[in-house]
């Protein structure tokens, strides 16, 4: 099977993204440093150690002077304070140097974390990003966005750090359950969304093919999906403009996960999906986009399986409007005291607006969670406060 080659074009910081099936037991080829001599510290998770296990094996044949390999839990509570410790003291007491190698294996909660680590520690070592996930292979691995959780909300602390190449094998999607797989099916769909609706189109007649792995399909979505990444993180690397297009549907699934308290209650592809139709649930209020438009976003993720609906979140979700709304005033997103929210004009019609009335926002948020929520019983959040934050995060009603 022929290898495809999507390049990030950054100057100097440029880079690679190889798709294809076997590609690990390639893995020097893909690497732009010749292995003789070097340490290797590769990190990953339990489900995929036997992935990580066959890069060991392959870079050793390759002349590496050694490989070590730290194992960490799977899951979204990994990407945390505590694993960022565990991770850069396991990486000093090991001796990492700048001229060192750090591959992360496996999804974007190991890409993500790991490349955080990567980052920071001696200021910058480089890393490879191998994704095992439809979701990290076509989104998190690619653009350089590092990070953790906190209490506060996704992705709070991070920073934008370049890998020095992204090894995407289709082979280790195997490895995924129907549901993690869907997982990342939602964020395929996002880049039709934003703005190639003849993609979209193309995914309401192959996405059963996509969803039951079969290669040609897989190719042609991660291939996609990437160019269309990287063309977005080329003219705008650090989010200032374009890129936060990326974030369709994360505004209100990101608040979503925090409130669900990053476990597998809702993964991140799940809470991306019923947050997108959210977003054009609002759109549509808005008078941007029409019902149709809804109804065909929503239709098709029911048809692959995915939820449309916080009140379809098991258990049921504990939480408040108020208490959402505080956590999307909170987002990463927030400039100059207003929240971006990323809509649409239609499918293929995506745009950033920082004009959006609290009113239609909790509307939104109620009849997704089915209802007003009686109480929470979270806690994670104070009130006091949060009617001026809202004031300033949100249009006026009038």
């Amino acid at each position: 099977m022929e290898t495809k080659i999507v390049t990030i074009d950054l100057g100097t910081r440029s880079y690679d993204i190889y798709i294809g099936s076997g590609l690990l037991y390639r893995f020097a080829d893909f690497v732009p440093e010749d292995m003789e001599g070097l340490n290797i510290f590769v990190i990953t998770d339990r489900n995929v150690e036997p992935y990580a296990r066959k890069i060991i094996d392959r870079i050793l044949d390759d002349g590496a002077r050694s490989a070590e390999l730290l194992i960490l839990p799977a899951g979204e509570q990994t990407k945390s304070y505590e694993y960022v410790e565990k991770v850069c003291n396991w990486l000093l007491d090991n001796n990492v140097g700048r001229d060192s190698i750090i591959v992360a294996v496996g999804g974007g909660v190991i890409g993500d974390l790991t490349g955080f680590c990567a980052s920071t520690i001696m200021r910058g070592v480089p890393y490879v990003q191998v994704p095992t996930t439809l979701l990290s292979q076509v989104d998190s691995s690619v653009g350089g966005k590092t990070g953790i959780n906190t209490p506060q909300g996704k992705n709070l602390i991070g920073s934008f750090f370049q890998p020095i190449a992204v090894i995407a094998d289709i082979d280790t999607l195997k490895t995924l359950s129907h549901r993690q797989f869907l997982s990342g099916y939602a964020e395929v769909v996002k880049y039709g969304l934003i703005n190639d609706s003849l993609f979209f189109d193309w995914l309401e007649k192959n996405g059963s093919d996509v969803c039951e792995l079969e290669k040609d399909a897989i190719t042609h979505v991660l291939e996609v999906s990437t160019k269309a990444k990287a063309g977005v993180v080329q003219t705008d690397e650090h989010e200032h403009g374009r890129r936060a297009l990326l974030n369709l549907g994360h505004t209100f699934g990101h608040a979503l996960e925090t409130a669900a308290g990053y476990g597998d209650r809702l993964y991140h592809g799940e809470a991306v999906a019923i947050g997108i139709v959210m977003a054009f649930d609002l759109s549509k209020r808005l008078g941007f986009c029409t019902q149709d438009d809804l109804d065909r976003v929503e239709r098709h993720f029911m048809d692959v399986g995915l939820p449309t609906r916080a009140l379809s979140i098991q258990p049921k979700l504990e939480t408040t409007i108020d208490e959402l709304m505080l956590i999307i005033g909170h987002d990463k997103k927030v400039s100059r005291g207003k929240v971006k929210f990323i809509l649409v004009n239609g499918i293929g019609e995506a745009f950033i607006t920082d004009d959006v009335p609290e009113k239609l926002v909790r509307a939104v948020l109620k009849d997704s969670l089915g209802g007003e929520p009686k109480q929470s019983v979270r806690g994670n959040f104070k009130s006091q406060g949060v009617k001026g934050l809202w004031k300033s995060a949100f249009s006026s009603l009038s």
